[in-house]
């Protein structure tokens, strides 16, 4: 059987961003860069993404490439006889899965604040009464319910019809509407009362309030959103790496997929902080942000139903992007593992992971007391193997893969990696490859475990 590949290279490039751009980066991005210090931690982000994100992102893709596999067989193509980095591959399956266990959900929270924002919902409540709506969303587990298995229908129904004409044009349009409605945002954003304070907050280097924070505070958690807004370690950048030709180099595709994540985690913030400073909130308030903050905020500005519409239909395609991608993954996997077809490993996928998701739905209702590892619920205890343990894990080993003679080695690597046109991957960076980079990933393992 012939594997499929994708029409184009923008195609790759929206597939690959849409992958990475996810809720982290809207939501995210913009609460951790304001309680460290603003630019300064902007600036520090900007420098992990280059040299932790970016490697790993190239060894994922060449993994992919060299194997046009997924990544549940891409390593039985290359590792050598007897060798047991295939195991990985079953890992990321299971990493996949346990991410769409509860980003269903959460993708399941944009559509209906997008509806609620679209209908006028939300108009004229006050601040207590948007807050409480949040609180009756969590509390009732059919409209739950109905929005997560809404999620997972339609990202089994696009990767149903196929690559090309499913997951690749879909993708497309919600890439590119994604992108457009961020600018018209971030532009009505800037036209805010507070904008001047809200930029300089979120862009002016700040080293004092960084001090505050603590310096190691900041470095950690700039490379933590450095490591974690590419969605790296669960194979998900290694499936689209097997759909691609030969024709241009992986780090230049690489550098085009991490300026296009930068870009929408900076527009965020953009978005997000004048109207904070305009309306006097506390912009470090986390995912209440999203869903208390923010709904107030609309509820209150001129044409607030209308911002408030695009704002949640562009979470939702920031969400949707992901859930995608990840779903492509998953049933690739299921294609090869059995050597079913498409359409037969969709239709199974969407009874599991609609019976996989359901806990994380109670978990804020009906089993609300169930408690995990400590006192987590269930969607933190979800997040929490997937973010602190496999993502991280999964890319040490994908970096150990690609650059130690145990594994494909070094040379392998960089012969893919540098095939096609653009930017070259330099020889010289094996040394910092080897040593520095599993070092880095580890030291964010351990403070995830800490």
């Amino acid at each position: 059987m012939e594997r499929e590949k994708l029409k184009s290279r923008m195609g790759f490039i929206l597939l690959s961003a849409g992958c990475a751009i996810g809720i982290g980066n809207v939501w995210k991005f913009p609460y951790i860069a304001g309680q460290g210090g603003g630019g300064a931690f902007v600036l520090f982000y900007l420098l992990f993404l280059v040299i932790l994100g970016l490697p790993i992102m190239t060894m994922e893709f060449a993994v992919g490439r060299a194997s046009r596999k997924s990544p549940v067989r891409a390593y039985q193509a290359l590792e050598k006889p007897g060798q047991k980095w295939h195991i990985h591959g079953y890992l990321t399956l299971v990493g996949c899965y346990l991410l769409m266990m509860f980003y269903t959900t959460v993708a399941g929270w944009m559509l209906h604040y997008f509806y609620m924002t679209a209908v006028g919902k939300l108009a004229g409540l006050d601040a207590d009464q948007v807050a409480g709506k949040f609180t009756e969303m969590l509390a009732d587990p059919g409209v739950m319910t109905f929005w997560m298995v809404f999620v997972v229908a339609l990202g089994v129904f696009v990767c149903a019809k196929g690559l090309q004409n499913g997951l690749e044009r879909v993708t497309k349009v919600m890439m590119i509407a994604l992108l457009v409605i961020m600018v018209v945002l971030a532009v009505n954003s800037l036209f805010m009362p507070g904008a001047k304070e809200g930029l300089s907050f979120f862009l002016v280097p700040d080293f004092k309030r960084m001090e505050e924070v603590g310096v190691v505070n900041t470095l950690v958690s700039a490379m933590n959103q450095a490591f974690f807004t590419l969605s790296l370690g669960i194979g998900a950048m290694s499936i689209f790496g097997s759909y691609i030709d030969k024709e241009h180099s992986l780090l230049g595709e690489s550098v085009r997929i991490v300026i296009l994540d930068t870009f929408v985690a900076i527009t965020a913030g953009l978005i997000i902080f004048p109207a904070c400073f305009t309306y006097g909130v506390d912009q470090t308030s986390g995912p209440s942000l999203i869903f208390i903050t923010l709904p107030n905020i609309f509820a209150n500005m001129a044409l607030g139903r209308l911002w408030g519409t695009l704002f949640f239909l562009f979470m939702a395609f920031a969400a949707l992007s992901t859930v995608l991608a990840v779903f492509e993954n998953i049933i690739c996997c299921g294609m090869e593992l059995t050597g079913c077809s498409r359409k037969k490993s969709s239709l199974v996928n969407l009874v599991l992971i609609t019976a996989l998701s359901l806990p994380c739905v109670l978990g804020f209702n009906l089993w609300s007391d169930v408690h995990i590892l400590g006192s987590r619920g269930i969607l933190d205890t979800e997040d929490f193997i997937v973010s602190s343990l496999i993502l991280p894990l999964g890319s040490i080993i994908f970096a150990l893969f690609c650059v130690t003679k145990y594994g494909w080695g070094f040379e392998n690597y960089l012969k893919e990696v540098n095939t096609g046109e653009g930017l070259k991957m330099p020889r010289w960076i094996r040394p910092y490859f080897k040593y520095v980079l599993p070092l880095l990933i580890f030291i964010i393992l351990v403070r995830g475990l800490m």
